[in-house]
């Protein structure tokens, strides 16, 4: 079963209660009273779930914690506790808000993984307490996406969005300007329909200064003492603090009403020395009659706000990037543990694909299940472990959490494909002894499976699973030992395919890391890459066989170029397709981008560099976890003359270049893609010099891009950069490259009149455009210095194969370059960036003989074989829920205006997408379904703006008619529904 954990927010409210000392009963029933200055005292505990202890440290209480998660606290009570802890929130006297298994991080969040946690925790909510939560509360990331406002905001039914972290410099013109709480509208093309009510708290999520009540603290507040006995009576001096520190807050905020937020991490460990003060502090304050002290809710606070009819200054972006003082821009997180990123993101595709193979098969009850690995991605998202931000064991923790879910997840997906392949599971059969392997470890070249000896009769038997919702054609790269091996369809029909050497660099990786992660060394060690090109149908998969047999063609050829400065003044060529690379024979570097279907050619470079990390010694703020704080920037080049190596075949070309002793490079053009990609491995990255290194690549170019790049929110919708800019003040650069980072989940693309230059990524990174027409990533970080930001850690991995022998992290990634002409990269960005989240899965069998064809169901179709969703149209969930009933979510990826062709309102034909089912009811939710659409629509509070605005007309999906079952989505909506299906 898994282990569930909770992060919500508690709202602890005493609305009718009564504190007692020995002279004085405590009057703490005030409501609101027009005319004076209200405070909203709203007390409130932050606890992460995993930061410096791991999450079961942190609940268990070993190392002095606290018990902190609601979930797993609550599976363990007895009935009479659960039935008193529903009545407070009945009463509204316990509130539970956000609803999320956490607190997620906004930078380095897919906006899919956010959808995925928040809609978890909020159905658990749903069935336990028959509550739909109203309010957003993101108070501790460090930024904040429009995504969040808009998508994790207003379509999951929020009445506002509360948060604690924005720049200093915003945060000081919004409080002179009465600024703070706007109308945030985070989406160009859902506009007003998705707007939200948003407040940024005056000093982040604490108490006003002297109002800190935690037991045991290091808080020194003066208690209230109200025995007049006592030489420390201090009631008048308290609430004159009181009352000048509600004016103060009322000074900076609009209407009568201002919140406190009374708490901050890990506080109410004993509630009485919080109520007991706060008790107080309202009897006495409201008896003062200058202000009124009452208890609330993030809720109560909302609706007065909302009942004062005020109009709101309007909120267009984002909070990014974020710095909370001068030379302190909370921009390295970004990239931060680029391989726990790079491991949350792959399993985040996986899960998705496995969700769809346990609908097509129908979920075991009994196990194994998705279950466990929907935790423990959910878990990851935290705003301190995917961000990077934790101690090392913590971040240990949350990889093996996901590494658990992951194998549960692949007897889910083996035992489908198994039921799925096996013909005879279609006359009543529901076994199978098909065993499918899988490779979690490719990114390394080590795959078992694929590594068998096939020279003795036996096959090799590769299912490529598709979960897109459009056919789709790519090639599939495996480790084999042997290169005279063939690849045959599903006909039986050999196709083309090719043989790349796997050199030395990669089995050296590959060695190391299986050690480290398996605990030995691999018995083999393969020689060769087996590409070949894959079709398979939508959500279906197609089968391909290998196996061995002299090869008539196919074999890469090698190309070895000596780089020299004083010779090879000619260039090379690479490519096989439309697409070519042309690099400088003189010193190995790439020059040009050429592409003959679109006529683009673009002078284009491509290198390394790292920024010294800051040491901190000249004003104690170093380069850290979460901090970029650059020194200097250097340039890596080649440290000795070295070849570069290219390998031409039928279907992809490989240029292979050896940077320096820790950084490899490997660039692939494909026959059939206008796109290329580049796969590095940096690492070890050395410090024994005492300097902390940050490794970026650029891509430059000639656009002129007039200071202007484009980053995504979440792998959502992109928003305009203009470096040393904010649209919200005037800004004082300070860090011209810290200051103009911006996270990327997605890519980052600038453009010219006449171009647009484009990367995409296959985890989350930060990056920037800090020169015109250059695109930059940073790649991997290593750092020696804390950044004093409460880890207490440098952030220096290392990965061990005893507890002696240790190295540096290494990291093995990809980023693809594509340029197009003006106007036409918009469709490369959505449809391959869908695909990089969604790859293929592959599982793996053997057989003896050639009757697989014959005896096993080759191909299989999801939908309806004649049917494919539109290509701006993708399935984001497709989930069989406890009840048998399917949570089916479908996306429009595109923005209003940004294609020509695909930025319009497109149908998807659920008969058809469900053809092996008859559907017997279906009903619109909440993004997070938990709520019929309509009644989230009917209790949306309306708010009012400042000014006026022209707004484009909002186009959306309209009703789903139950006969004709068709679903209507509009640029940048996301729909959900609940099917249910005769039996």
């Amino acid at each position: 079963m898994a282990v569930k954990a909770w992060f919500l927010a508690l709202f602890m409210v005493a609305l009718l209660s009564c504190g007692e000392s020995k002279y004085i009963v405590y009057n703490t029933t005030s409501t609101i009273v027009p005319g004076k200055i209200n405070v909203h005292l709203v007390p409130h505990t932050h606890d992460d779930v995993g930061w410096l202890k791991t999450i079961d440290q942190y609940y268990v209480g070993s190392n002095n914690s606290i018990q902190a998660f609601f979930q797993r606290w609550w599976d363990e009570q007895s009935e009479a506790v659960k039935s008193t802890v529903k009545h407070l929130v009945s009463s509204g006297q316990l509130e539970l808000i956000n609803g999320g298994i956490c607190m997620h991080d906004e930078a380095a969040t897919h906006y899919i993984d956010m959808i995925d946690q928040t809609t978890l925790g909020h159905r658990f909510i749903k069935a336990e307490f028959n509550v739909t939560p109203r309010i957003g509360w993101q108070i501790d990331p460090f930024g904040h996406s429009a995504v969040q406002a808009y998508l994790l905001g207003a379509e999951v039914g929020f009445d506002s969005f509360f948060f604690g972290r924005i720049d200093y410099q915003d945060r000081a013109k919004r409080k002179n300007e009465k600024t703070l709480e706007v109308i945030w509208r985070g989406s160009k093309s859902l506009g007003s329909s998705s707007q939200i009510f948003a407040g940024a708290f005056p000093e982040n999520y604490e108490p006003p200064s002297n109002f800190y009540y935690e037991v045991n603290g290091d808080s020194d507040s003066p208690i209230v003492q109200d025995n007049t006995n006592l030489f420390d009576y201090n009631v008048p001096e308290r609430v004159n603090e009181f009352v000048a520190a509600a004016i103060s807050q009322a000074n900076i905020t609009r209407t009568n009403h201002v919140m406190w937020t009374m708490g901050t991490d890990f506080q109410y460990q004993y509630a009485h020395t919080w109520f007991r003060q706060l008790d107080k502090f309202i009897h006495y304050v409201n008896q003062d009659g200058r202000v009124n002290a009452l208890y609330s809710t993030p809720s109560i606070y909302t609706d007065a706000k909302h009942a004062t009819d005020e109009s709101w200054p309007l909120k267009s972006d984002d909070y990014f990037p974020y710095a909370d003082r001068i030379n302190a821009y909370w921009t390295g997180y970004f990239t931060s543990r680029p391989a726990l990123k790079g491991y949350v993101r792959a399993t985040s595709g996986y899960y998705l694909a496995a969700r769809q193979l346990e609908f097509f098969k129908g979920k075991n009850k009994a196990g194994p299940t998705t279950d466990y690995l929907a935790d423990a991605l959910a878990i990851a998202q935290h705003h301190d472990a995917v961000s990077g931000t934790s101690k090392q064991h913590v971040a240990d923790d949350y990889a093996k959490r996901i590494a658990i879910g992951y194998t549960e997840a692949e007897q889910v997906v083996a035992a489908s494909l198994a039921y799925l392949t096996d013909s005879t599971s279609k006359t009543g059969s529901n076994s199978s002894s098909i065993k499918f392997q899988q490779c979690p470890l490719l990114n390394i070249s080590y795959c078992p499976p694929s590594e068998a000896d096939l020279s003795k009769g036996k096959n090799l038997v590769i299912v490529v699973y598709n979960p897109l919702g459009w056919k789709r054609e790519d090639v599939v790269k495996i480790p084999i030992v042997d290169e005279n091996v063939v690849v045959r369809d599903s006909r039986g029909k050999e196709i083309e395919s090719q043989v790349i050497p796997l050199l030395l660099a990669s089995v050296a990786t590959r060695n190391y890391h299986a050690k480290a992660y398996l605990g030995k060394y691999p018995k083999v060690t393969p020689s060769y890459w087996l590409a070949f090109s894959a079709t398979v149908p939508p959500l279906g998969f197609s089968t391909y066989i290998v196996s061995s047999a002299k090869r008539a063609a196919g074999a890469s050829e090698k190309e070895t170029v000596y780089v020299s400065d004083r010779s090879q003044n000619h260039t090379i060529k690479v490519g096989p397709g439309n697409l070519q690379l042309v690099y400088s024979g003189k010193d190995g570097k790439l020059t040009k981008y050429i592409n003959r279907r679109s006529s683009v050619e673009e002078s284009v470079d491509q290198s390394f560099g790292y920024y010294s990390g800051d040491d901190g010694s000249v004003d104690f703020q170093a380069s850290g976890a979460y901090i970029f704080r650059p020194n200097l920037t250097y340039p890596i080049k080649s440290e000795r003359q070295v070849p570069l190596t290219v390998f031409r075949g039928p279907l992809l070309d490989e240029v292979h270049q050896r940077v320096n002793s820790w950084i490899y490079q490997v660039t692939r053009v494909y026959k059939e893609k206008d796109h290329a990609e580049f796969e590095f491995t940096i690492g070890p990255i050395p410090i024994d010099d005492g300097i902390g290194k940050e490794i970026i690549t650029k891509i430059s170019s000639s656009l002129k891009s007039n200071k202007k790049f484009y980053t995504d929110s979440n792998g959502r919708d992109f928003i305009e950069r203009i470096r040393d800019y904010r649209k919200d003040w005037t800004l004082e650069v300070n860090q011209p490259v810290a200051g103009n980072y911006y996270p990327i989940n997605l890519g980052i693309y600038t453009k010219d009149t006449r171009s647009e230059l484009s990367l995409l990524v296959d985890r989350a990174v930060g990056g920037s455009s800090i020169v015109d027409g250059q695109l930059e990533l940073m790649l991997h970080r290593r750092l020696i210095q804390d950044d004093g930001r409460g880890v207490a850690e440098a952030l220096n991995e290392t990965v061990c194969i005893t507890e002696k022998k240790c190295q540096g992290l290494t990291v093995v990634g990809k980023y693809y370059l594509r340029i197009d002409p003006l106007g036409e990269g918009a469709k490369w960005r959505r449809s391959y960036g869908q695909e990089l989240y969604s790859p293929f899965l592959l599982a793996f069998a053997e057989q003896d003989g050639h009757n697989w064809i014959s005896s096993h169901v080759p191909t299989f179709y999801g939908i309806s074989p004649s049917y494919a969703l539109p290509d701006n149209i993708a399935i984001l969930t497709l989930q069989e829920l406890e009840d048998g009933e399917v949570l089916f979510r479908l996306a429009h990826l595109y923005e209003v205006g940004e294609d020509k062709d695909l930025s319009l309102t497109a149908s998807v034909e659920l008969k058809k997408v469900f053809a092996n089912k008859k559907i017997k009811g279906i009903t619109e939710t909440s993004l997070s379904a938990n709520q019929e659409r309509a009644e989230m629509e009917k209790k949306r509070l309306v708010w009012k703006v400042e000014g006026s605005y022209e707004e484009p007309k909002v186009t959306r999906g309209g009703p789903v008619d139950p006969t004709k079952l068709i679903v209507e989505l509009a640029p940048m909506e996301i729909r959900t529904f609940i099917i249910s299906f005769y039996s």
